[in-house]
């Protein structure tokens, strides 16, 4: 089961995932990003509720997914 939703909207009892530079971020140059201390392989993690043993689950899964 997968925990972790990728969303741009963070706040949520759900843990979500973003990628600041092509979401909350876009809009601003990649100067302007940098400045705003956001780089180019940020991602940003915001916990919710779940149990730990599932966040990390989910996240060791999207890691194995993300290098294949």
């Amino acid at each position: 089961m997968q925990f972790l939703s990728h969303l741009a909207n963070v706040g949520d009892a759900k843990t979500l995932v973003i990628h600041p530079a092509s979401t909350t971020h876009r809009q601003m140059s990649e100067e302007q990003q940098r400045t705003a201390g956001v780089t180019p392989d940020m991602v940003r993690l915001s916990v919710g509720l779940e149990t730990l043993a599932d966040i990390l689950w989910d996240l060791d899964q999207a890691l194995v997914k993300s290098q294949q």
